[in-house]
């Protein structure tokens, strides 16, 4: 077996992580959209997975799933949180959170589902966060909205909570 054999072997055999990005929307009053998928239940940020085969970077993948999704095509500010979420019926992920600025009126009329994936939208405030978006995903989302109105650096967190200082 040559090195590149080897080094192939080695690398087939590595665990593997999912990853996903996704943006954070608000409007004027600094509420969140949302948006309810039609493949499970609870609802979510616009984003999807990372298309990683296709060299897609996560911001790019945010930016590109929020284009498919509710039909905007807008640049993203910053990276507002990582997350690692360990899962028991999946590999683990790795999940990216984006600024994706503020909608103003005419923005939000403008939103177009992606009707294949979608079901429909909201905008939610922050403290019911966690009563539409499930486990980690709302808890990465508040850290998120958190981040992001208090102008901290980028959160790192696992299964959706800032982990403890090793």
């Amino acid at each position: 077996m040559t090195t590149t054999d080897d080094y192939a072997t080695y690398i087939a055999s590595l665990p593997r992580v999912l990853a996903g990005a996704a943006a954070l929307y608000l409007d004027a009053a600094g509420r969140v959209l949302l948006v309810e998928p039609n493949y499970r239940e609870g609802w979510a940020l616009p984003g999807g997975t990372i298309e990683s085969d296709l060299g897609e970077s996560p911001r790019a993948a945010a930016r590109r799933e929020s284009a498919e999704e509710i039909g905007l095509d807008l640049p993203l500010g910053r990276l507002l949180a990582v997350d690692w979420v360990l899962g028991s019926a999946r590999p683990p992920l790795v999940a990216y959170v984006y600024d994706g600025g503020v909608l103003d009126e005419a923005r939000l009329a403008a939103i177009t589902l992606q009707e294949d994936e979608l079901l429909s939208w909201r905008m939610v405030e922050p403290a019911e966060l966690t009563s539409y978006l499930p486990g980690a995903l709302g808890l990465r989302t508040e850290e998120a909205y958190r981040v992001l109105t208090s102008g901290e650096g980028t959160a790192e967190l696992e299964n959706g909570r800032r982990p403890a200082a090793t």
